[in-house]
């Protein structure tokens, strides 16, 4: 076959498209291939150099008769590419042939190198590099191979009640009843052993201890100065249940925002200086396709002067490029997850965020959202209209005289105005002291803090979330029934 390969040779290098001069680096061409393998598949040419010159290969019949015995020798469980050779007719130059291996997505994998086995050789394609897979990837990789999904799993040492059975009233149970079946139906709970458990999918979800279970299941927002992560200038970190944590950090990114009016006949309408609608479906993407099995990061919104970065802990699966996922094309990581906020109506559609996503910067007059995968998972960077400098915001909106007056009374009886104001804190939600720190405003966790939580747990006002794990850096207060007693009486 002849052919000018115009299309192939002028395509950059990526996750489905590699160049190599030739076999001298017989390791470094598996480990391309195994990464083909293992991810989206991919097409290897040989005899093509870095600057796209066709060079050719020597002896076309016995190189691919070598490629062919590397490849069986080398790849486990055995892989089974397509190897053509062409004949490219060069300007003002002999012909010249090349190979084209081209590696599907493997339903045999995850494959490796055969010299260095499973653990140390498994490789994914990572734009257009290969890098070794870590352990949260490979477990993942064998789940798939076995036919299991991680947040169906269940959970044996737990029981039903370590998950929020009232906030899940609160969110699903509006005309319907929430009974077992329907938990089951959902798959929040599912039978082991004769007993009803929680699935990691329902701790996810719903759990009253997520993160000791799954350390990396929060979110991480940040309000840089400029256009780079070197100024913070305000950060807050998110714990609340996946379906609670849509809104928190929509009004963290909203707290950095600008606000207009626009009135048209009938009412006034509110008008943001950043694509909410837009951002509102990359929130719920994000944390609908992250990988929680995954350590070491976790879900990221960075609010930047020009722009908002989301990132999600996990790289696409299998199969999944992000050209893929640009037109359409989705893959569901987590189901359980994903029904759920199907049911709470966070999702209009399965399938088709990623595209409205696009449709909607197109519509704005934005320029295109980036989608990439980086070193911890995947990266939408959504690009803003206008520069949004960082302004001076208060940290807490000033008190009405009525409010005000009733946490002085709440002060007097306590005896310390810091204490009357963390209750307070903790009547709205369950925090941290890191968390109470930052709403009080302060940069730290200041002695005073600690010497008033103390107060107040030794008073039975305030109660630990884990009290078996006092010094757990998952450590949270909530306040207790007496805490909300005290709290009414002061109430005007």
């Amino acid at each position: 076959m002849t052919s000018a390969l115009p299309p192939l040779l002028l395509a950059p290098e990526g996750k489905t498209l590699e160049f190599k001069r030739d076999l001298s680096s017989p390791r470094n061409v598996l480990k391309t291939l195994v990464a083909f393998a293992n991810s989206a598949g991919g097409k290897l040419v040989i005899g093509v150099d870095d600057a796209r010159q066709v060079l050719g290969v020597a002896d076309p019949l016995d190189e691919e008769e070598r490629i062919c015995n590397l490849i069986a020798d080398g790849i486990a469980p055995r892989l089974r590419p397509s190897v053509e050779l062409l004949s490219v007719q060069r300007p003002g130059m002999a012909t010249a042939t090349v190979l084209v291996v081209e590696v599907f997505p493997s339903s045999a994998r995850p494959h490796c190198l055969s010299a260095l086995g499973p653990e140390q050789g498994m490789y994914l394609r990572l734009g257009s590099s290969n890098r070794q897979a870590g352990p949260d990837w490979i477990a993942e990789a064998r789940r798939a191979a076995a036919g299991l999904v991680f947040d169906e799993q269940t959970m044996p040492e737990l029981g039903p009640d370590a998950i929020d059975h009232t906030a899940i009233a609160r969110l699903l149970g509006a005309g319907q009843p929430l009974d077992t079946a329907r938990l089951q139906t959902l798959k929040l709970l599912r039978p082991e052993q004769g007993r009803l458990v929680p699935t990691q999918g329902a701790v996810l979800l719903f759990g009253k201890a997520r993160e000791q279970y799954f350390p990396d299941a929060w979110v991480q927002c940040g309000r840089f100065r400029g256009h780079d992560k070197v100024h913070i200038f305000d950060q807050h970190e998110i714990h609340a249940h996946l379906p609670d944590a849509v809104t928190e950090i929509e009004l963290f990114l909203k707290k950095h925002a600008f606000k207009t009016a626009r009135f048209g006949a009938m009412r006034r309408e509110d008008l943001w200086s950043i694509p909410l609608a837009m951002l509102r479906e990359a929130i719920v993407n994000a944390l609908v396709h992250a990988d929680y099995a995954q350590r070491g990061a976790p879900m990221r919104v960075a609010f930047f002067d020009d722009r908002i970065d989301i990132e999600s802990p996990g790289y696409l699966l299998p199969g999944m490029t992000v050209q893929d996922m640009k037109s359409g094309t989705s893959r569901i990581r987590n189901p359980v997850i994903t029904r759920v906020f199907r049911e709470l109506g966070l999702i209009e559609q399965w399938g088709s965020g990623v595209k409205r996503i696009f449709a909607e910067a197109a519509a704005l007059g934005l320029p295109e959202p980036q989608l990439e995968e980086i070193a911890t998972g995947v990266r939408l960077r959504v690009w803003l209209g206008n520069v949004q400098s960082v302004r001076e915001i208060p940290t807490a909106a000033p008190a009405d005289e009525e409010r005000q007056e009733s946490i002085s009374r709440l002060g007097s009886r306590l005896g310390s105005p810091l204490a009357a104001r963390l209750v307070v804190l903790l009547q709205a939600q369950e925090s941290g002291k890191a968390a109470l720190a930052h709403a009080l405003g302060h940069r730290s966790v200041s002695g005073e803090l600690h010497k008033q939580v103390r107060r107040l747990l030794e008073m039975r006002l305030i109660e630990m979330t884990l009290p078996d794990k006092p010094n757990s850096r998952l450590q949270r207060y909530r306040l207790t029934p007496q805490g909300r007693a005290l709290l009414e009486s002061t109430q005007p």
